[in-house]
């Protein structure tokens, strides 16, 4: 059991002034941090936890170690004979692996010294850090007479110590960032690794090039890139040069590209390491990755993947039996975050969730259910990420009363006498599968007539029932890995049963905290968002137009000829400049809609007046870039244009139609027919849905 002095100290002033003594109190005497103390005590709940005793806090929130006083004094007696560390294990990891980074190869008596730690325990080192490094396709070599190598790129290594320190030391990094701000820190080297005012520079860039950027980095991504921008910034000026890959998709990092680029000029002119173009393209990697897409943007830009997310919200609906298909602030904020998420496990970079744990913890069943659902849509994806998965349930979590997950799984548990081997298997239960919140054990004796077994989610027994008539699992008394697999996957697969009647709550729409009732949202408020609603529905119908071209034409003189007629009728201006936004649009990625006729080409434009959508039949077909990276052979080319400035209801609107056209076979085959009656119908028809299901309009 490693113990290090600060922990040693809180235990003795816990013990010393028990319930007298807070967590900031604490920091106070130990002059740390209380976030700092706040990480230790963590630890200190698990070492004493092995003496049986049990850390509270009382009224006052004062610290109080609980249990018996033999226990207490075996723990006070183990204090002083233990030899303290003042490094934890993952520390010693963390110095391990700086160490084998710098250098082309160490000896492991070398090693062992450095670290303070016997060759025995370096080993374990090693083969943990070996499995670790695996996940980044480094392989960590031990040759006898040579010593310790790591093989692999200069990318992989950079990803892999950024990740270590993310892992393990997110929060002490995020206070120390602080502290740097405040100029209150004064440590040669952070974590052992970072200097100091190369960390505070690159922060200060950071935030700088993001401060009033729509785009921007989310919260641990922006941690991410300044700690991958300060790794590259010490490797370069170490010598460590990142090679070449020629698979990197370097049209689609392009603007990500500019941003790390001037970034990495302005790092040069204050420190000597010069950044090449190698370095900045897997910055700008990164930085992809990592950057939330601002909400308030286009919406429409992939139907694919927004139809993907509707498909999404309509599955995890079902299995939680709570109606989500029409929340569009769950619908936009998936569509912000998914296309970054899916960039970064189309690369092969890890993702990073420091809230992961917490929230598999905190709300199973959802977690569970929205697993399901991506699994299901995406089935091109070999594996998706739990952290991907649990970043996607904060959204759900947002559009659902979910302080606290209120929907406990039952568990009955059969053996032939309810004893031994049940109570070893219940434990194992609890600790192999924290989704069920509650385990009851009966012998075979209790079961016939005299229990309810409908009042149990799941029934597991550790012998063959062939009286009884409800479905269970037979399991092994000491539950075995494939076990544990049977029950996950019986959970997931009946996650609509097992939610049926259970308490989730919907948030009412627009709303980011707990609903508020109907008196309390302003008439002016309603009377607005009716407004827009109808002005923007009014503006799609009146501006659509159907257009049959007679010869054949390139794509260019189609989109200028669209154009100039909707500025002949005063819907935009400048119409040269929108056809710019077309074409930077088209820049960044496909327009035509696989397996369809269709191509929807759009933008945003500070020349457009109003919102158009508009279709263009072409008599000879031409191939377009698919949304995809394939080739689609266009017939139909869809228009949808907006103004630069838009409200959420006009943003709602655009999306209503952009996703339509793909929701169904139907809706393809009605968007491709080229005919405009049957088209006005099916926008019509949207709209009066529309306003069905999202503003209760009695129609």
């Amino acid at each position: 059991m490693y113990i290090t002095s600060r922990e040693k100290a809180i235990i003795e002033l816990i013990i010393k002034t028990s319930g007298k003594h807070t967590a900031l109190s604490i920091a106070s005497s130990l002059n740390v941090s209380a976030r700092t103390v706040q990480r230790d005590l963590k630890s200190v709940e698990k070492i004493i936890q092995q003496f049986d005793l049990e850390l509270t806090r009382n009224s006052n929130q004062g610290l109080v170690i609980e249990g018996k006083n033999e226990q207490i004094f075996r723990l006070i007696q183990h204090l002083t004979s233990t030899e303290l560390i003042d490094q934890s294990p993952q520390e010693r990891k963390l110095r391990l692996l700086l160490a084998i980074l710098e250098e082309e190869h160490y000896k492991t008596q070398v090693l062992a010294n450095y670290l303070g730690i016997s060759t025995a325990t370096l080993a374990v080192y090693l083969d943990e850090l070996a499995q670790w490094l695996s996940h980044f396709q480094l392989q960590l070599i031990r040759k006898r007479g040579v010593g310790v190598e790591l093989y692999g790129s200069e990318a992989n290594k950079r990803r892999a110590l950024a990740h270590f320190f993310l892992q393990y030391f997110y929060e002490e990094l995020i206070e120390k960032l602080f502290l740097l701000e405040k100029e209150t820190l004064t440590e040669e080297r952070i974590l052992h690794y970072f200097i100091p005012e190369y960390l505070r520079e690159v922060n200060s860039l950071v935030n700088a090039a993001f401060h009033s950027s729509p785009a921007r980095p989310a919260d641990s991504g922006h941690l991410e890139i300044i700690l991958h921008t300060t790794i590259t910034l010490q490797r370069a000026e170490l010598q460590f040069y990142m090679e070449k890959d020629e698979t990197l998709p370097e049209r689609e990092i392009a603007s990500e590209f500019d941003v790390m680029l001037k970034i990495s000029r302005q790092l040069e002119l204050k420190f000597h390491p010069a950044l090449s173009e190698s370095d900045i393209l897997y910055l700008a990697l990164i930085l992809k990755g990592t950057k939330l897409r601002e909400v308030q943007a286009v919406p429409y830009d992939s139907i694919v993947l927004a139809q993907k997310i509707k498909n999404i919200i309509q599955s995890v609906s079902l299995q939680i039996h709570v109606d989500l298909t029409n929340d569009f602030s769950l619908f936009q904020g998936l569509l912000a975050h998914m296309e970054p998420s899916l960039f970064r496990i189309k690369q092969k970079m890890e993702s990073f969730n420091p809230l992961k744990e917490e929230i598999k913890r905190k709300y199973p069943v959802l977690f569970m259910a929205v697993k399901n659902s991506v699994e299901e849509v995406f089935k091109d994806i070999d594996h998706f990420p739990d952290d991907e998965i649990a970043f996607m349930v904060l959204h759900f979590g947002s559009a659902l009363v979910l302080l606290e997950e209120n929907l406990s799984i039952r568990a009955l548990v059969i053996c032939p006498t309810g004893i031994g081997t049940s109570k070893m298997l219940a434990s194992r239960i609890k600790k192999e599968i924290t989704e069920i919140d509650y385990i009851d054990i009966k012998s075979i004796k209790d079961i016939t007539g005299r229990v309810d077994l409908k009042a149990y989610d799941l029934i597991l027994s550790t012998v063959r029932l062939p009286f009884m008539n409800a479905e269970y699992i037979l399991v092994n008394p000491l539950l075995s890995e494939e076990n544990i697999t049977t029950i996950k996957t019986f959970l997931r697969n009946n996650l609509e049963t097992l939610t049926k009647g259970k308490r989730y709550q919907k948030i009412a729409q627009g709303a980011s905290s707990p609903p508020t009732t109907e008196q309390n949202v302003g008439l002016t408020d309603l009377l607005q968002d009716l407004k827009v609603v109808q002005q923007s529905i009014e503006n799609i119908i009146h501006n659509f137009r159907f257009y049959r071209i007679d010869q054949s034409a390139s794509q260019e003189k189609i989109l200028q000829k669209m154009l100039l007629r909707a500025e002949a009728e005063n819907l935009l201006t400048n119409p040269g400049a929108v056809l710019n936004s077309l074409r930077e649009r088209e820049k960044k990625g496909g327009l035509g809609i696989p397996e369809t006729n269709i191509a929807l080409f759009h933008a945003r434009d500070e020349h457009v007046r109003e919102l158009i959508f508009q279709i263009t039949h072409l008599p000879d077909p031409c191939l377009v870039k698919g949304m995809d990276g394939n080739e689609v052979v266009m017939k139909n080319l869809l228009l949808m244009l907006a103004p630069a400035e838009l409200t959420l209801r006009e943003q709602e609107i655009l999306s209503l139609i952009s996703t339509n056209i793909i929701e169904s076979d139907e809706a393809i085959l009605v968007f491709s027919s080229a005919n405009e009656e049957l088209i006005y119908k099916r926008l019509e028809s949207i709209f009066v849905e529309y306003l069905k299901s999202n503003l209760k309009i009695n129609l």
